[in-house]
């Protein structure tokens, strides 16, 4: 089930928190980052963030955090991670699709690191293409990908 985090909530942050760290530890592994920026992450952040956060609940837990910047124009997916004792369970599929469905702009818009395939998979396959790539000053090649916002989950 997906809901909406109220993340001015401490204890909903601390949730939160706990899902993005065990989840970004994993991805820094698999890009081989020494200084990864989002492990940095503190819990006050997330609790004065004015984003939207939405998670997914697997029986009572929080399995997966999606969190947006959204405007009329641009839907920025600013995070999107799964604990990784639910990987490979489809929680990005879905928490991307609610967000595809659920949000109205003329573009949504994604970024993570180059290595990150399963991310830039997933991705793909919701018809996001690239157009961009960098290097960040912690020295991560990142990607962009941008879809138009059509709502209308056509996926491949």
């Amino acid at each position: 089930m997906i809901k909406r985090l109220n993340n001015k909530d401490s204890e909903v942050s601390k949730q939160i928190r706990t899902v993005f760290q065990a989840s970004y530890a994993v991805e820094a592994k698999l890009l081989n980052a020494i200084d990864f920026p989002p492990l940095k992450r503190s819990l006050e952040s997330y609790i004065k963030s004015d984003n939207d956060f939405y998670g997914f609940v697997d029986k009572e837990e929080l399995a997966g955090v999606i969190e947006i910047n959204h405007n009329k124009k641009v839907t920025h997916i600013q995070s999107l991670v799964v604990h990784p004792i639910f990987f490979r369970k489809g929680i990005a599929r879905k928490l991307m699709e609610f967000v595809l469905t659920f949000y109205t702009s003329k573009t949504f818009m994604v970024e993570t690191g180059v290595e990150n395939e399963p991310a830039s998979l997933l991705y793909k396959k919701m018809n996001f293409r690239e157009v961009k790539q960098w290097d960040t000053p912690f020295g991560i090649r990142k990607i962009r990908f941008e879809r138009e916002g059509d709502n209308l989950m056509k996926t491949k």
